[in-house]
Order: structure tokens, then sequence, then C-alpha cells
């Protein structure tokens, strides 16, 4: 029997290779055929490769993953990947496709695994319905980062949002700094702006964006320059002039 075939289509690097690395330990046969970082890429290696079984994360950017998945109805086995609810619930009820949440937790991949497996022998389902009923929910609401990924090695440590107390412009990369680490990120502070929750996080510099539930006080330092102190660092951060007024009201 000829080796089953699959598609990976995940934006975040980072989470591509550990699902990969997962996936290589858990179904040693599965060849992996394709990786896609965009919703587009993921469209072509279907067209390709005609994978058994495709792994989808929903949002990505170009083609969603429900894009995605239109097109593979009926041609290959579908398991989503998400890092919301309301996707993996409507999906696993209706029994059509498996599911796997963000983070990636080695024991729900093996039942994903499992189940796909039983049904390898089986025509791909028809997901017309589930989609369809999925795009009658509309639009979701605006969703922000959730956490942030770091290499280690051949690993992965993912630090929830809520832990940092601040981001920092490093060059071409970001600093990330919880209350007792940092990390060095491979994204400019340009893009993660636009993914954090501005109702948690403030920009306080053209380089610096802090966790409002990190700080302590807001002061003046002794040439009147503001300055936000934090409840858990030692260091304080310059706010500069542009961004001053967020904190007239203290």
């Amino acid at each position: 029997m000829s080796r089953p075939t699959a598609v990976i289509a995940e934006d975040e690097p980072l989470l591509r290779r550990e699902l990969r690395d997962q996936l290589a330990a858990l179904w040693p046969e599965l060849s992996i055929v394709a990786e896609s970082a965009d919703g587009l890429q993921a469209i072509r290696a279907l067209d390709t490769h005609r994978p058994d079984v495709v792994f989808l994360d929903i949002q990505m950017p170009g083609m969603t993953g429900l894009d995605v998945a239109r097109q593979a109805s009926g041609r290959s086995h579908v398991i989503f990947v998400t890092a919301y609810d309301e996707y993996a619930v409507a999906a696993f009820e209706r029994g059509a496709v498996d599911y796997v949440m963000k983070p990636f937790a080695a024991e729900r991949l093996a039942i994903a695994v499992a189940r796909v497996r039983e049904r390898m022998t089986s025509i791909p389902a028809n997901l017309d319905g589930l989609l369809e009923m999925l795009a009658e929910r509309g639009p979701s609401p605006r969703r922000f980062l959730r956490w942030i990924t770091v290499a280690q090695g051949r690993s992965v440590r993912l630090i929830p949002v809520n832990d940092v107390c601040y981001f920092q412009a490093d060059n071409k990369y970001t600093l990330v700094v919880t209350a007792t680490s940092q990390s060095l990120i491979n994204k400019p502070i340009k893009e993660l702006i636009d993914a954090l929750d501005p109702e948690t996080f403030l920009q306080v510099h053209r380089g610096t964006v802090v966790n409002v539930n990190a700080i302590a006080a807001v002061h003046r330092d002794l040439r009147g320059r503001m300055e936000v102190e934090l409840k858990q660092r030692k260091e304080s951060l310059p706010v500069s002039a542009s961004f001053a007024h967020l904190f007239r009201q203290m």
C-alpha cells in the first residue's frame, strides 16, 4: 500500500514545525508532501498533491482555512487547526471533520490522528453543510493574539500574552518581557501592535508597548518626562510626548 499523504496549512512557522514533528511521532508512515503558510498556497498544494489528509489552520492570510476547506470537501479528509472554540465545536458536532486546538496537546492530536486513520478507507466527507453553517454565523468578532511563540532549539515555548509586561523593539526583532524572563522573537513590533488588544496593550513609545495590567504607576522624572513604573519589573519605561495624552487623567 502507498503511504498516506498530508498537507499542513498553518501561517505560524514555529507552530507548523511543531505540528509536523508531533505528526512524525504519532503517525510515522504519514508523508507530509507540502506545507503552506497561507490559503492560496494551500489551494495550490491541494491541486498539486491531492493529499489524503489536510491539516487546516482556520485563520490564515489570503484565503482562510474555511475557504480552503471548500476546495478540500470530498477530496481530502480535513482536520481543522484552530484557537477558537466555536469552530472546533461546530466541526466536531457535525462529525465531518476533526480538530486540534492550539497550542497543540499531544493527547488531543493523537485522538484526531486515530479518527482520521479509521476514515482513510472511506470517501472524504462533503463539508458543504458544515461550511454553510459556519458562514451563516457571519464574521466573528476580531480576535487578538493570545500567546507568543518563542523558538528554543527544536521546541517551541508559548508565552501567554497576558503574562507579558511589555514589548520593546530591537531592530527587526521584538523583545518580549515578562515578570521573570526576556525573549527575542522574529517579528517587528509594528506587526505585533496590530495583533494586540488595544484595551490591554498601550503603545507608550515608538518602540514600546506595555500591558496596562503590569503598570504600577505613572510619574514624571526630575526633568518632567513621563515614565511608567511596572509592578513586577525594576526598570521604568519612558513615555514619549506623542503618547503622554493616554495618561493625562492620571
